[in-house]
């Protein structure tokens, strides 16, 4: 079959539904709570190979094969974004900039509604506010791809994956200069069963989700930023995205505000490698300086500016297209350095689940959601029998 019916676990990305020409393509959570395409009406399909075309998971090499790299610690000079986004504001700088040059910007944001981070196309700074922030889950991208305009002119922004896919798919179509792409350091996604299981958690005491945030600099600074900002229909009012700038960039004081510092348990679920996808551990090809992008965002971390606590973006541009964007930025302070200082703290290697998380993926495919004293207890019980374990087959190369 020339068509992706036969691709599992891949990244998710979502440029096969946007590309096929029939739109048979569906793009929907799998038991392992990862997003994966499905062909609604294998029928209809007339073999015509653009889903595979298009689909980075089923290439070895990046869309981008050579690159010139050019790298800056860089942040906002307006200090409410600065202090607001999740490092130094300047990916909002960029959309912002791009917008008033007559840019649409495909952003991503999260949606109450159905309690997930989608990918929406911004045509007004307004508009762009909502993608302030980092979001860490896995984004559904199928309905703003669709809507590209592939005449217009677009700042693409999204997963090192997702971009990959989409300079595929643009390509394709010789629409590349219409477009800038821009990723991000991508650490890995969760599984969204995970997301599921903490909302569950947290919804008996503040009710339906109305807002939800994953990093803020108010009350401890950049370096201690992970925290969960939650709010609910019990606990609060319902956060209206477009009332106005000023209204949205100030601090939004959230009922629940757990760290990760402090033991939160999304985020040990997260970055504790607990709930990984495949695709994420076995096939991530876009670590530290691999990227199909002109640009790419994330927190400088490092010796570097350890002292600063408003937040430094690291900021890298691998094509002449993203230097000449980033070069031409009017609101924002550039220090150019080497790729080693803005990548340090970067992941050069994919991420390696831990033992257990076999145990936890097992839960999370049956639907197991448990709450927060029955998780320390499963995790106390069975982490140490599954680390030893895991141990034995090393020391004997058990596969």
């Amino acid at each position: 079959m020339n068509n992706i019916s036969d691709i599992k676990n891949c990244y998710g990305c979502g440029v096969c539904a946007a590309a096929c020409p029939r739109n048979i393509i569906q793009i929907r959570l799998n038991k392992k709570g990862f997003y994966e395409p499905y062909i609604k009406d294998s029928n209809k399909c007339t073999q015509c190979g653009l889903c595979r075309d298009v689909c980075a998971y089923s290439h070895k090499e990046l869309a981008l094969e050579s690159t010139s790299i050019h790298a800056w610690a860089s942040w906002s000079d307006d200090e409410e974004v600065r202090k607001k986004c999740s490092s130094g504001g300047i990916g909002f700088e960029i959309g912002r900039q791009l917008l008033q040059e007559g840019y649409n910007v495909v952003g991503c944001r999260y949606d109450i509604t159905n309690q997930r981070a989608e990918h929406y196309i911004a045509t007004t700074v307004e508009e762009l506010i909502p993608s302030i922030g980092s979001k860490y889950i896995q984004s559904y991208t199928t309905e703003a791809f669709k809507n590209i305009d592939r005449k217009k002119k677009y700042l693409v922004t999204g997963t090192p994956c997702q971009i990959d896919s989409f300079r595929r798919l643009i390509r394709k179509f010789r629409c590349e200069d219409n477009f800038i792409l821009m990723d991000f350091y991508c650490h890995c996604v969760p599984s969204m069963h995970a997301w599921k299981n903490y909302i569950r958690m947290l919804e008996p005491v503040i009710g339906q989700i109305t807002y939800a945030s994953w990093r803020n600099k108010f009350n401890y600074g950049w370096h201690d930023s992970w925290l969960m900002g939650m709010d609910g229909d019990k606990s609060s009012q319902p956060v209206n995205w477009h009332d106005s700038y000023n209204m949205l960039i100030r601090e939004k004081k959230t009922f629940v505000q757990s760290r990760m510092s402090q033991g939160d348990w999304f985020y040990k679920m997260f970055l504790g490698h607990y709930c990984l996808g495949e695709q994420c551990v076995k096939a991530c090809k876009y670590k530290y300086d691999k990227s199909s992008a002109d640009i790419r965002i994330g927190d400088l971390w490092g010796n570097t500016y350890k002292e600063d606590e408003k937040g430094v973006s690291a900021l890298v541009t691998f094509t002449e297209k993203g230097k000449m964007i980033v070069e031409s930025l009017k609101n924002a302070t550039l220090v150019s350095q080497t790729l080693e200082v803005v990548a340090e703290g970067q992941m050069k290697d994919n991420a390696r689940p831990v033992p257990i998380s076999s145990l936890v993926m097992f839960l999370f495919e049956h639907h197991i959601y448990l709450n927060l004293k029955q998780w320390n207890i499963v995790l106390a019980l069975f982490g140490k029998p599954f680390r030893a374990y895991a141990k034995l087959k090393r020391i004997f190369k058990i596969k």
